[in-house]
């Protein structure tokens, strides 16, 4: 058997396949943030990816962005993503939950009281958000004070703990795509002066923070964390010095022994060679320090790529997203090199069933 198909362990988590279902916003939450009986046959319907990421989940009412996306952070919520795991879990599946806080990509209408989003800095993102009305132009943030800081922090805790109780697997992290963590993370965005801007160890100090938080309440073992070191996704410019700033990012969180760190390689669900940067190099600080520890790659693969890139070694896991929407047993494809169904982009975000859980699989048997 190809090693795409051979099981792995992610820290504590015991994968059948090192193939994983990427994060992947669909809003189509019930009200109150909640995951519903949609949710539940959709994920279940996805149980043979090695792993499943869910859907980013706001760890607190000021993380959401987008309508209708799911939260961890009410009990309410944790008793909804329980009939979740419960569903993977009997179908033999693992699945973690993605923590979320966007930042300054969100609107008013979503936010608690209408009031602004919360960022790094005061200055709005040349982005839209989904909102009631549709696409919209997301509202100019507030600057987060650095006494507020360590409220994020234990948000991130406070639903790290919460995803336990919901009965999942683990956790990731989400420090990619032009949200809270990178809208620190990087010069084009924060224009801070205080202890969390400017010199790379200070823009990073609030990402750190909350890794370090989730991995104290549930183990770094269950831990995972997405970066996206050159994305533009969200309005997130270049920063002046990525390969520095991303290397100091592992060389921090590294010595924790997360389960994996989780990297989108070039623009985020586009061209893979956005800009100049140096992922083998980047793997190769993290594995000096946790030799264990998986690497997962992510953009645009195929079943070639894939195959090719575990054979190498220059990946453990290989994360798809767009592709698991359209095909719920895409595992199978991939192992058979079997067609892909086609991805119906009119139904990606909101909606019903259609274009959610009613993907065909292959059939038991194929006709002579």
């Amino acid at each position: 058997m190809h090693p795409l198909f051979t099981p792995f362990r992610a820290g504590d988590i015991a994968l059948a396949n090192r193939v994983v279902m990427a994060p992947l916003t669909r809003n189509r939450a019930l009200p109150g943030q909640l995951p519903g009986p949609l949710q539940v046959e959709y994920y279940r319907q996805r149980a043979s990816a090695g792993l499943i990421v869910t859907e980013a989940s706001q760890i607190s009412p000021e993380g959401q962005g987008y309508l209708d996306t799911p939260g961890i952070h009410n009990d309410a919520q944790v008793a909804g993503w329980r009939r979740v795991t419960e569903a993977v879990h009997a179908a033999g599946g693992r699945i973690v939950i993605q923590l979320w806080h966007v930042g300054r990509i969100s609107h008013v209408s979503l936010q608690p009281g209408g009031q602004s989003p919360v960022s790094s800095t005061a200055r709005a993102a040349a982005t839209k958000t989904f909102t009631k009305k549709g696409f919209e132009p997301v509202s100019a943030p507030r600057a987060l004070r650095s006494d507020e800081l360590p409220r994020i922090v234990a948000d991130y805790r406070h639903a790290a703990r919460q995803a336990m109780a919901a009965g999942f697997d683990g956790v990731e992290v989400h420090g990619a795509n032009g949200y809270l963590l990178e809208q620190f993370l990087r010069d084009s965005v924060n224009d801070r002066s205080d202890a969390y801007g400017g010199p790379i160890a200070n823009r990073a100090r609030l990402m750190v923070e909350a890794v370090q938080a989730v991995c104290e309440e549930i183990g770094a073992a269950r831990t995972g964390l997405r970066l996206s070191p050159v994305t533009p996704a969200n309005d997130a410019g270049q920063d002046s010095d990525p390969q520095a700033l991303y290397g100091h990012v592992v060389e921090r969180l590294a010595p924790l022994k997360l389960a994996y760190l989780h990297l989108i390689e070039g623009a985020t669900g586009g061209d893979r060679n956005v800009a100049p940067f140096d992922y083998a190099a980047l793997r190769a600080v993290y594995k000096r320090a946790h030799p264990a520890g998986a690497w997962m790659v992510n953009n645009g693969y195929d079943a070639a790529m894939a195959r090719a890139v575990v054979e190498r070694g220059e990946a453990d896991l290989v994360a798809f997203g767009r592709p698991f929407i359209a095909n719920p047993d895409l595992v199978r494809r991939l192992r058979e090199n079997a067609p892909w169904n086609a991805l119906r982009r009119e139904t990606l975000y909101g909606g019903d069933a259609a274009g959610y859980t009613d993907y065909p699989a292959l059939p038991d048997t194929v006709p002579a």
